[in-house]
């Protein structure tokens, strides 16, 4: 396909996207020798903790074209998902009665609807050209999205690893297409964080433990998320009422005050889950967890884990009665991981 061409039709793909929903569409090649570099460097320091995924695979995580053979570039997608209707999240936190579940979980599970997206824009390019290779990806597989995102313009990566842009923040998900059409790439993003310090000076559990550095074992995203066991003792403290990921480092950055509000109705609050308080949540068995977690990301950390990070908030939340009663209530769960942060909690208001 001659230059022009293939010119062209990177400049069409970018429009489908846009016609798609997608706030932005980027082109990078697969050269993330300094990824590699990076990302070998953290595991080698057991940052990822007991995430085991991001040390398996062998390189093709940094390495497109071994895990998808004949990749030749990858078109990056970025979606905002900051929500219209949901109560200011400084209000949340400063409340230790209610639970602060991170902006990016209150709606629907954004996989689905994003590979969905993905495959519209394949098959568009597929119409155009005929029958080309690609695979569409949103955390589906080992891809080190954010340094695609980073090379191919969408932002640069900031102190906290977020992907920041100058004019829309970082309150966005990504996806990609890996594709054997050797299409015009990007320009990297230059970076844009200069001397600020704020998402590290703010982080609750200082898991930014340097500048584009995070421990994960100390992140309250890895401890309410990812972790399946006990949460550290001298962690649980510092969670506050956090029961599903953390916002603070993104709250903080001054590049959020130009983050652009989702057209995405799917991303909207769902059964009040941006103002509820922790003893009605705790208070949900599994068959209304289920339910109301149902095509929700926080349906896949299950009940036990739920119920956890909730009694580990009521533990951290103002001394009452229906506090005292709530956990009481759960003191002979069936789960001994629900017990034990149950007692722990209790401990607290003694």
């Amino acid at each position: 396909m001659p230059n022009i061409q293939l010119s062209e039709l990177s400049a069409q793909i970018k429009s489908w996207g846009k016609q798609l929903g997608f706030q932005a569409i980027g082109i990078s090649d697969v050269q993330l020798d300094v990824a590699e570099q990076h990302l070998h460097s953290w595991l080698a320091k057991h940052y990822h903790g007991n995430m085991q995924w991001m040390a398996e695979h062998g390189s093709k995580r940094s390495r497109p074209a071994e895990l998808v053979p004949g990749t030749l570039r990858v078109i990056t997608a970025r979606l905002d998902y900051w929500p219209a209707q949901s109560r200011e999240p400084w209000s949340v936190l400063e409340d230790g009665d209610k639970a602060y579940i991170s902006r990016y979980a209150l709606g629907r599970d954004y996989h689905k609807l994003l590979r969905s997206r993905l495959q519209k824009l394949a098959d568009q390019i597929a119409n155009h050209i005929g029958t080309f290779g690609y695979r569409v990806f949103c955390d589906s597989a080992p891809v080190l999205e954010k340094a695609l995102a980073e090379k191919s313009s969408l932002g640069w990566i900031g102190k906290h690893t977020n992907v920041i842009h100058r004019e829309h923040g970082s309150y966005f998900f990504l996806g990609e297409i890996y594709t054997d059409l050797p299409l015009p790439i990007d320009d990297t993003s230059s970076n844009h964080c200069g001397t600020c310090q704020s998402c590290i000076e703010i982080c609750p559990t200082q898991a930014i433990i340097a500048p584009y550095q995070i421990d994960a074992r100390r992140c309250i995203s890895y401890l309410t998320i990812e972790l399946r066991e006990s949460i550290p003792l001298d962690l649980r403290p510092l969670i506050g009422n956090r029961i599903y990921g953390c916002d603070d480092c993104q709250l903080i950055c001054p590049w959020n005050r130009f983050a652009k509000i989702t057209a995405e109705t799917d991303f909207a609050p769902r059964h009040q889950l941006d103002d509820v308080k922790l003893i009605d949540l705790f208070a949900w068995d599994e068959a209304t967890f289920l339910s109301r977690t149902e095509g929700s990301a926080i349906r896949r950390i299950g009940y036990a884990c739920w119920l956890r990070n909730i009694a580990v908030a009521l533990g951290n939340a103002p001394r009452s009665a229906a506090v005292l009663n709530a956990l009481n209530t759960r003191k002979d769960d069936t789960s001994e991981l629900v017990r034990e942060h149950v007692r722990w909690a209790l401990a607290q208001h003694q």
